[in-house]
């Protein structure tokens, strides 16, 4: 079930895990080094190919010890680090922080549709997209790192704006392109399409990240492999932000029954389960779907303020409701919005550090708006 090799050979695709990346980044959810080295063993022993762990946007990374974990426990080489671009003098401050933490991987993240590169960019200019996406490539390249190059929100990109970009960043000289499906849009004939249109371009080596807001990932990402994506993005149990992202067990499960794929230990896969929602703090079960508490819940102030960019339907549409969940992950931005109606006169940047070492000193419990308000109410009296 998989692409063909120039030789004609059949090639089954190859698994990477964002659960110390992406459902680390899950509002309220917080992985420590010890769960990092765990995880990230359990993942190199069941079969799974690279582990994507924790980000970088500049010197001073709040995941770099999540990233030293993984590189302790599997080596550097088996891990990935995404780094945020935004512009040529960030890139080249991040990729001094990469090289300091022993990264070999990176992946550069650039918001593809025309909605998240204006929001994230300040611009939505398929040109200023191609030069920032070569600038961060070759940059990367330079300094010898394998580079995997995103396209955020590629899924809602249209092909004629897509397929530029994509193409800029091969002839940068790129090793592999992410597409993501960042917000749940696709059936699988419509995945399988887009990826048909993308193994075209010269030299791509395609991997496919959905999340799962529709129920539809493990569909999709197994339809991208029938048309030729090599790899395949998963998390342990589905975690993730939005409805969560394809879950691992699953697409294993699936590789093997429906295509006899015996490449993976599927023994590891409870221990996994168990080992990632004990350290997530998620409790005993992670739901996946529109229905669950966490489906709508942000700890960035872009995605609360800006939720139309993220979500597939309003949460309202279906009796769910948007609502901040945080834990040390605080910034003034959060506790503005958190505060933004309830009359409640605070220099929020003296709250936001008070917070912030009432969070550290009692073992970051999860805040929401009402329990900023609440501390903000009592900061104010004091």
């Amino acid at each position: 079930m998989a692409a063909e090799s120039p030789a004609g050979a059949v090639r089954p695709p190859l698994v990477s895990d964002a659960t110390l990346r992406d459902s680390a980044h899950m509002a309220g959810v917080e992985f420590r080094p010890k769960d990092a080295a765990a995880l990230a063993g359990l993942l190199v022993r069941t079969g799974v190919a690279l582990v994507e762990v924790g980000m970088v946007s500049g010197p001073g990374s709040r995941d770099a010890d999540l990233v030293l974990a993984a590189h302790e426990a599997v080596g550097p080489e088996r891990c990935m680090t995404l780094l945020v671009v935004r512009d040529r003098r960030q890139v080249a401050a991040a990729l001094e922080e990469a090289g300091r933490l022993g990264v070999r991987h990176l992946m550069c993240s650039i918001p593809t549709s025309e909605r998240h590169a204006a929001l994230k960019l300040g611009s939505s200019s398929l040109k200023f997209l191609q030069v920032l996406a070569r600038s961060a490539i070759e940059q990367a390249k330079e300094r010898g790192f394998h580079v995997t190059f995103s396209g955020e929100d590629g899924a809602r990109t249209p092909v004629e704006r897509l397929l530029p970009y994509v193409t800029t960043g091969f002839r940068a000289g790129a090793d592999r392109f992410r597409l993501a499906e960042t917000v749940a849009c696709l059936a699988p004939w419509q995945m399988a399409e887009l990826i048909g249109h993308l193994v075209t371009i010269d030299r791509s080596e395609i991997e496919v990240h959905s999340h799962n807001m529709l129920g539809m990932a493990v569909a999709n990402s197994l339809a991208a492999a029938q048309a030729g994506a090599r790899w395949i993005s998963a998390t342990v149990g589905g975690i993730g932000e939005r409805g969560g992202n394809t879950p691992l067990a699953e697409l294993l499960m699936a590789l093997r029954v429906l295509h006899a794929d015996t490449r993976f230990d599927l023994t590891h896969l409870t221990e996994l389960s168990r080992l990632a929602l004990r350290g997530s703090g998620l409790g005993d079960a992670f739901q996946p779907g529109p229905a669950t508490p966490h489906a709508f819940a942000y700890e960035l102030v872009g995605q609360l303020s800006h939720p139309d960019a993220y979500e597939t339907l309003p949460a309202e549409l279906l009796g769910n409701e948007r609502r901040l969940r945080v834990r040390s992950r605080l910034t003034p931005a959060l506790v503005r919005w958190a505060l933004a109606g309830s009359g409640l006169q605070v220099d929020v940047d003296v709250l936001t550090a008070w917070l912030v070492e009432r969070q550290e000193r009692d073992g970051g419990p999860l805040l929401d708006r009402d329990a900023i308000r609440r501390a903000a109410a009592a900061f104010a009296s004091a």
